[in-house]
């Protein structure tokens, strides 16, 4: 990385905010002005739960050793960058919580010559699910996951403007997690 490059955040994606989902539109926006870089397809070193929340909304539960290697996308972030994802993913409301993570290349994405494949040595984050409803989470989808959020897995997403607002986002992910278990899509 350059030296402009050091002082930015770097964010491992698995969810809505990668290409071609419904959130990317934050990144694409970031990307002109250079506050989002992408930087490559990434694995998680370690296994890692990726569910379905309400509204098809995925969660990365910070379980180390369940679930899968999560496939996803990284991105070098200015401090702007920063601050619009943390927004997008409701930091301060308690949905989920920026924490370090440790990531490889994909191997897939390296043998088809997609990828940029840069070293990484750490400093990279990642959005889990909040640790007061992650567990609970995962329990409530049977303890079954995914190896990556695709089309398929995000089909039935619903937008944050088309839910509904007389409840909150806690709430409605307490009330998925009251339910009976769900059973997974698989990819």
């Amino acid at each position: 990385m350059g030296a402009e490059e050091k002082n930015r955040t770097l964010i491992f994606t698995y969810g809505t905010l990668k290409r071609g989902f419904p959130n990317h539109g934050l990144i694409e926006d970031l990307i002109p002005t250079g506050d989002a870089i992408f930087l490559g397809v990434y694995r998680t070193v370690e296994r890692y739960p990726l569910v379905c929340g309400p509204f098809r909304v995925p969660f990365l539960i910070n379980l180390s050793g369940h679930g899968d290697r999560v496939r996803g996308e990284l991105y070098a972030v200015t401090a702007k960058g920063l601050e619009r994802m943390d927004e997008l993913e409701g930091i301060s409301r308690g949905h989920y919580e920026r924490l370090p993570i440790e990531i490889s290349p994909d191997e897939e994405a390296a043998a088809n010559g997609t990828d940029k494949r840069i070293a990484v040595t750490g400093g990279v984050e990642a959005y889990y699910a909040h640790r007061s409803y992650g567990e609970e989470l995962w329990r409530s989808n049977g303890e079954k996951g995914f190896c990556r959020y695709s089309e398929k897995v995000a089909s039935g997403y619903i937008r944050r403007s088309e839910r509904p607002q007389n409840v909150s986002f806690l709430e409605q992910i307490q009330l998925f997690c009251s339910s009976s278990p769900r059973v997974n899509v698989t990819d």
